[in-house]
């Protein structure tokens, strides 16, 4: 890495398959977070998962500044618990389309419907036929279904207003396609060792070790 990173001012971190692997987040990477903030830098989470998910897998969520759930549908700040929706909600009738549709798992969320492939594209005909506009945005074998407009670039924005941060600041970091918006909006974008190839072609940097190893040599080369 050429590029002088020392400048940036936040983190803006994915979480499964980033900073954390099966839900876990080792020891040795909260530490890394822990140095981050000590460092007068703040630290975002940007996860696709839902707000009480992410609580239950992660109680060590005071090491961030604010968390963005729900793939940049939900903001939210640890410190005061305070939540804030950053768009409209999914309505019945979408619901129950989807299940008419045999669509199953349905994870309903604030501003987010999820399930899994193969029912990829059963989800898109459906807000096709309903006119809504609405999107689907892939993670893997994750289905996602947001409002036009709502994703981790949009979530990361309104993080980065409410730290009175400039969005150009911040250093994203992730691992699949949903973290493309991420990357994009970001002053500097890092995927994972263990990213898929396209993520990996449009990176500033590649991290040399996967998943929270990873995020350990992004901090340690920024804080040297």
């Amino acid at each position: 890495m050429t590029h002088d990173i020392q400048k940036y001012l936040a983190l803006a971190t994915d979480f499964d398959g980033t900073l954390a692997a099966d839900g876990f987040v080792e020891a040795a990477t909260l530490e890394a977070l822990i140095r981050l903030r000590q460092s007068g830098r703040k630290v975002i989470l940007i996860t696709g998962r839902h707000l009480a998910d992410l609580l239950n897998v992660f109680p060590e969520i005071q090491q961030c500044d604010r968390v963005v759930a729900e793939n940049g549908a939900l903001l939210y700040n640890p410190q005061t618990q305070a939540v804030q929706s950053l768009g409209e909600s999914p309505s019945e009738a979408l619901i129950a389309a989807l299940k008419a549709r045999g669509v199953e798992p349905l994870d309903i969320g604030q501003g987010i419907v999820a399930t899994w492939q193969p029912h990829g594209e059963t989800v898109v005909q459906v807000i096709e036929e309903m006119n809504l506009s609405w999107q689907v945005i892939l993670n893997k074998r994750a289905v996602m279904a947001l409002p036009q407009g709502i994703d981790k670039a949009s979530g990361l924005k309104a993080a980065c207003a409410d730290l009175n941060l400039p969005l150009e600041a911040t250093i994203g970091i992730g691992d699949a396609e949903n973290d493309r918006h991420l990357l994009a909006a970001s002053g500097f974008g890092v995927a994972v060792a263990n990213a898929i190839a396209s993520l990996q072609a449009m990176a500033d940097w590649v991290t040399p070790s996967a998943r929270g190893q990873g995020v350990q040599e992004l901090i340690q080369r920024w804080l040297a």
